[in-house]
Protein backbone atom coordinates (compact mmCIF):
# COMPACT_ATOMS: atom_id res chain seq x y z
CA UNK A 1 0.00 0.00 0.00
CA UNK A 2 1.27 3.46 -0.88
CA UNK A 3 0.64 6.35 1.48
CA UNK A 4 1.28 10.05 1.27
CA UNK A 5 2.82 11.75 4.28
CA UNK A 6 3.65 15.37 4.84
CA UNK A 7 6.95 16.59 6.26
CA UNK A 8 6.91 20.02 7.86
CA UNK A 9 9.92 22.21 8.65
CA UNK A 10 9.94 24.87 11.34
CA UNK A 11 12.33 27.56 12.53
CA UNK A 12 12.66 26.47 16.13
CA UNK A 13 9.02 25.83 17.10
CA UNK A 14 8.53 22.31 15.71
CA UNK A 15 7.89 20.81 19.14
CA UNK A 16 5.25 23.44 19.94
CA UNK A 17 3.56 22.88 16.57
CA UNK A 18 3.51 19.08 16.93
CA UNK A 19 2.15 19.29 20.48
CA UNK A 20 -0.65 21.39 19.00
CA UNK A 21 -1.27 18.89 16.16
CA UNK A 22 -1.38 16.12 18.77
CA UNK A 23 -4.28 17.94 20.49
CA UNK A 24 -6.11 18.09 17.16
CA UNK A 25 -5.60 14.49 15.95
CA UNK A 26 -4.85 12.63 19.19
CA UNK A 27 -2.43 9.74 19.49
CA UNK A 28 1.17 9.64 20.62
CA UNK A 29 4.42 10.51 18.89
CA UNK A 30 6.04 7.40 17.43
CA UNK A 31 9.44 9.09 17.39
CA UNK A 32 11.08 12.24 18.77
CA UNK A 33 14.76 12.88 18.07
CA UNK A 34 16.75 15.98 18.90
CA UNK A 35 19.84 17.40 17.24
CA UNK A 36 21.90 16.65 20.38
CA UNK A 37 21.18 12.95 19.77
CA UNK A 38 23.20 12.95 16.53
CA UNK A 39 26.52 11.17 17.15
CA UNK A 40 29.64 13.12 16.19
CA UNK A 41 30.75 12.41 12.63
CA UNK A 42 34.10 13.15 11.08
CA UNK A 43 32.95 15.08 8.00
CA UNK A 44 29.88 16.78 9.53
CA UNK A 45 30.24 19.90 11.70
CA UNK A 46 29.11 19.65 15.32
CA UNK A 47 25.56 20.73 16.07
CA UNK A 48 25.48 24.37 17.22
CA UNK A 49 24.57 24.76 20.90
CA UNK A 50 21.40 26.71 20.05
CA UNK A 51 20.12 23.74 17.97
CA UNK A 52 20.91 20.99 20.53
CA UNK A 53 17.39 20.72 22.00
CA UNK A 54 15.56 21.44 18.74
CA UNK A 55 13.71 18.67 16.90
CA UNK A 56 15.76 16.65 14.40
CA UNK A 57 12.79 14.42 13.53
CA UNK A 58 9.31 13.88 14.96
CA UNK A 59 6.51 11.60 13.77
CA UNK A 60 2.83 11.62 14.70
CA UNK A 61 0.71 8.76 13.34
CA UNK A 62 -2.63 10.07 12.10
CA UNK A 63 -4.00 6.69 10.98
CA UNK A 64 -2.67 3.28 9.98
CA UNK A 65 -1.84 4.73 6.56
CA UNK A 66 -0.60 8.25 7.29
CA UNK A 67 2.04 9.99 9.37
CA UNK A 68 2.69 13.69 9.99
CA UNK A 69 6.44 14.28 10.27
CA UNK A 70 8.61 17.32 10.85
CA UNK A 71 11.77 18.94 12.12
CA UNK A 72 13.33 22.24 13.05
CA UNK A 73 15.58 23.62 10.38
CA UNK A 74 18.25 26.25 10.23
CA UNK A 75 21.87 26.88 9.52
CA UNK A 76 23.57 26.38 6.19
CA UNK A 77 21.26 23.58 5.04
CA UNK A 78 18.17 25.81 5.08
CA UNK A 79 18.97 29.33 3.85
CA UNK A 80 15.72 29.60 1.85
CA UNK A 81 13.34 28.52 4.63
CA UNK A 82 9.98 30.31 4.43
CA UNK A 83 7.17 29.46 6.83
CA UNK A 84 4.06 28.11 5.11
CA UNK A 85 5.64 27.98 1.66
CA UNK A 86 3.88 26.35 -1.26
CA UNK A 87 2.07 23.43 0.27
CA UNK A 88 -1.17 22.45 1.90
CA UNK A 89 -1.99 19.41 3.91
CA UNK A 90 -5.14 17.66 2.83
CA UNK A 91 -7.16 15.83 5.47
CA UNK A 92 -10.06 13.63 4.31
CA UNK A 93 -12.39 12.41 7.03
CA UNK A 94 -15.13 9.80 7.26
CA UNK A 95 -17.75 12.14 8.74
CA UNK A 96 -18.98 15.71 8.47
CA UNK A 97 -18.73 16.11 12.25
CA UNK A 98 -15.08 15.05 12.28
CA UNK A 99 -14.33 17.46 9.40
CA UNK A 100 -15.90 20.28 11.42
CA UNK A 101 -13.93 19.33 14.54
CA UNK A 102 -10.57 19.26 12.74
CA UNK A 103 -11.27 22.47 10.84
CA UNK A 104 -12.37 24.36 13.94
CA UNK A 105 -9.32 23.22 15.94
CA UNK A 106 -6.83 23.90 13.14
CA UNK A 107 -8.14 27.41 12.47
CA UNK A 108 -7.89 28.60 16.11
CA UNK A 109 -5.39 31.45 16.15
CA UNK A 110 -5.00 31.24 12.37
CA UNK A 111 -7.27 32.36 9.59
CA UNK A 112 -10.11 30.82 7.65
CA UNK A 113 -9.50 30.96 3.91
CA UNK A 114 -12.68 29.13 2.88
CA UNK A 115 -15.25 28.11 5.53
CA UNK A 116 -16.52 24.55 5.61
CA UNK A 117 -19.36 24.21 3.10
CA UNK A 118 -20.89 21.82 0.58
CA UNK A 119 -18.98 22.20 -2.70
CA UNK A 120 -20.04 21.80 -6.32
CA UNK A 121 -17.91 18.66 -6.70
CA UNK A 122 -19.79 16.94 -3.88
CA UNK A 123 -17.41 17.27 -0.92
CA UNK A 124 -17.97 19.15 2.29
CA UNK A 125 -14.78 21.23 2.23
CA UNK A 126 -12.89 24.12 3.80
CA UNK A 127 -9.45 25.71 3.85
CA UNK A 128 -7.58 27.43 6.66
CA UNK A 129 -4.14 28.54 7.72
CA UNK A 130 -3.18 27.50 11.25
CA UNK A 131 -1.37 29.71 13.75
CA UNK A 132 1.97 28.36 12.49
CA UNK A 133 1.35 29.50 8.90
CA UNK A 134 0.60 25.98 7.62
CA UNK A 135 -2.19 25.68 5.03
CA UNK A 136 -4.83 22.95 5.53
CA UNK A 137 -7.64 21.60 3.33
CA UNK A 138 -10.28 19.59 5.17
CA UNK A 139 -12.79 17.45 3.31
CA UNK A 140 -15.56 14.94 3.78
CA UNK A 141 -16.88 13.04 0.75
CA UNK A 142 -20.36 11.71 1.61
CA UNK A 143 -20.23 9.43 -1.46
CA UNK A 144 -17.40 7.27 -0.13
Amino acid sequence: MTSVNVYLNFEGNCEEAFNFYKTVFGGEFSYIGRFKDVPPQEDIPAVPEEMADKILHIALPISNETMLMGSDTGGEWAPAFKQGNNFSISVSTDSKAKADTYFKALSVGGKIIMPMADMFWGDYFGQCEDRFGVNWMVAYDPNL
